[in-house]
């Protein structure tokens, strides 16, 4: 069976990490020959994490990149000898097998890999003394010390650079201080490459590392698209709805699956978080019908737990303004300058006084660090569909059509979207210079 990964972007929000565990528990329904493993690959923000928590569910693992790495590729002997062993019982396994490298163990512990080439040189020495062997040797008698050891999280083309500049054939591979296997050069031939379905997103620069060396096969998502070029056709899931966990119930109901009630909670979820309760305007008549679906799958009100769930964002003034604007912040490139642009989302903005020139500071901070042209904040009050804009210094500040309530800082009644109402207006502040 092979692994596919799930994975939503690198700023993982509650449509994220829904859409991969929702998509991931279909997939493992459907396709009995591969198993689905719903992964996140950034780390989750307070809030989100405890709405997650609430849904009784195994929240999807970290997963840092997906770059091949040695464990990918290593092997497991289905022979064990021990190092007191006399050199006939390698023979035997000759007889079956011609391997190039053996492990060998001493009481159980892993002594270290018995080379096809230390057998070789062992017959050499004899034989360049006499025309016959007189002696076998026992098994530690004729390995010579242990090459260079490699860690199973070892990068593949890192690995195979170390493996090309040993004397070894082989090498063994540790997880830690544990021996779990060995590679050879044979094992470096061709690089490996993860299977991963993109959800929420499908832009490179917003995916997993190391995208680039992995075999996608699947895209779910409902942004615009830029992307990734793939060597094969792909099945492609791109409507312009207000949530990827949208999409993914359609998919259910394609397939003839119905959502049991922990799964219609978990697409629920991600809905009324991406429509904001459905007040959104990039809320669509198949979102409503889905989140009123889903809401009687799992028996609860919509309009109170969507409530419930914005009420455990808290407001913006007890976080730490970096890690609050860096939870859901992604990048464009327009005209050649480059755009960053999160969105926190509150329930109420009569507070944004207290804590605006914090957010400010913190906002130049990370345009500075991620070499941006322009950062702007969308700060969004979910229960009075309204929201503030903060920005950094740049021309297009200018160009944008919000009254300013204070240097930097914009208000913008019934703006509720970044993707749909903020972004268009970005890039025609941006084409406008």
């Amino acid at each position: 069976m092979g692994t596919i990964y799930v994975t939503g972007h690198r700023n993982p929000d509650l449509d994220s990490v829904c859409s991969a565990y929702g998509y991931a528990g279909l997939m493992n329904m459907q396709d009995a020959d591969n198993t689905y493993i719903p992964v996140r690959c950034g780390h989750l923000s307070e809030s989100t994490r405890s709405v997650l928590e609430e849904l009784d569910i195994e929240i999807p693992v970290y997963k840092r990149d997906v770059y091949p790495k040695v464990r990918d590729v290593m092997l497991s002997a289905d022979h064990k000898i021990d190092a007191d062993d006399p050199l006939t019982a390698v023979a035997a396994i000759y007889e079956k097998t011609s391997p190039s490298a053996i492990p060998v163990y001493d009481k159980g512990e892993f002594y270290g890999l018995l080379m096809v080439d230390d057998i070789t040189n062992w017959a050499m020495r004899e034989l360049s003394g006499s025309s016959m062997i007189t002696k076998i040797p026992k098994v530690k008698e004729i390995m010579t010390s242990e090459g260079e050891r490699l860690s199973s999280d070892e990068l593949f083309d890192e690995a195979r650079s170390i493996l090309q500049k040993s004397s070894k054939r082989g090498l063994a591979v540790y997880d830690d201080d544990r021996y779990v296997g060995f590679v050879t050069r044979r094992c470096f031939l061709k690089a490996p490459g993860n299977s991963v379905i993109l959800v929420d997103h499908n832009e490179p620069g917003q995916s997993i590392r190391g995208i680039e060396t992995a075999n996608i096969v699947g895209i779910i998502d409902h942004h615009r698209l830029d992307a990734i070029k793939t060597d094969q056709p792909i099945f492609i899931c791109a409507e312009p709805l207000g949530s990827t966990c949208t999409i993914v119930y359609q998919q259910f109901i394609r397939n003839n699956r119905t959502p049991d009630s922990v799964m219609a909670k978990v697409l629920l979820t991600g809905i009324l978080s991406d429509t904001l309760i459905l007040k959104s305007p990039t809320t669509t008549g198949d979102d409503v019908v889905a989140a009123h679906v889903l809401a009687s799958i799992c028996r609860v009100d919509l309009e109170e737990y969507g409530l419930s769930m914005f009420s455990r964002v808290g407001g913006l003034k007890d976080k730490e303004p970096t890690s609050a604007i860096s939870a859901d912040f992604k990048t464009y490139s327009e005209n050649g300058i480059k755009i960053g642009i999160g969105q926190c989302e509150v329930t109420t903005l009569n507070d944004l006084a207290d804590y605006s020139s914090e957010y400010l500071e913190a906002l130049n901070e990370i345009k500075t660090m991620k070499g941006l042209d322009w950062a702007v904040l969308m700060i969004t009050d979910v229960i009075h569909e309204h929201s503030a804009l903060l920005c950094t210094d740049h021309r297009g500040n200018r160009h944008l059509p919000y009254s300013a309530a204070g240097r930097n800082i914009y208000d913008m009644p019934h703006v509720m979207s970044r993707k749909k109402q903020l972004l268009p207006e970005i890039i025609h502040a941006v084409g406008d210079q």
